[in-house]
């Protein structure tokens, strides 16, 4: 099993470099860490008393292998949830924060659990998680992938602007869907065909 710096490390090789994209709400980022990231909590790489788009691009990727072991692995509880669990929670904790949370909230209780969707780690939701788990952990693990695969899924539906993160210039499936199907058993991921059928209406 990988170790959570290893884990970490793989997420800052699938963020990738410096960018800043005016279309992504996050701002600068660079490795994954965003600059409202950096400003909250108050890494002023560079001295000079601000934190700006200077400071993220002077981010190292160790700097922000620990920012996410400890601000999004550790911080939120996700070391108390199952093993099967943990790399995709990770990984989508530091791509969409607590939402991460919510929709293993959600699908807990499609699973006829009684958890309360407030985005956060607590007693129940790792309890339940923990029941879950026992059953088949393989497929608590899927059906995690698919729910998150679906959260993009509709995050684009409602905002145009996101269509290009979930879907590549030439049709084909785009870095937030490729990301989810990373933790997805390969039997569940989509066909170029059936891709292509849930994105038709975006034109």
């Amino acid at each position: 099993m990988l170790t959570v710096t290893e884990i970490a490390e793989q997420i800052v090789a699938r963020e990738g470099g410096f960018v800043n994209d005016p279309d992504d709400p996050g701002g600068a980022t660079k490795h994954g860490v965003t600059i409202g990231t950096m400003r909250r909590l108050g890494l002023d790489l560079t001295g000079d008393g601000i934190v700006t788009v200077q400071d993220v691009k002077a981010l190292s990727r160790a700097q922000a292998v620990e920012i996410f072991i400890r601000h999004y692995f550790e911080a939120p509880g996700i070391t108390s949830l199952p093993a099967c669990l943990q790399p995709s929670m990770f990984d989508m904790y530091v791509n969409a924060g607590s939402n991460a949370v919510r929709i293993l909230q959600r699908l807990l209780n499609e699973m006829g659990f009684d958890v309360v969707v407030d985005g956060a780690i607590g007693p129940q939701t790792a309890s339940a998680a923990a029941q879950a788990a026992l059953v088949d952990a393989d497929a608590l693990r899927d059906a995690y992938g698919i729910a998150r695969r679906n959260y993009y899924f509709r995050l684009a539906d409602r905002r145009a602007a996101s269509r290009k993160f979930a879907r590549a210039r030439d049709g084909t499936k785009g870095g937030w869907i490729k990301r989810a199907e990373e933790f997805i058993s390969a039997q569940y991921h989509l066909s170029r065909q059936a891709f292509q059928r849930r994105t038709a209406e975006w034109g």
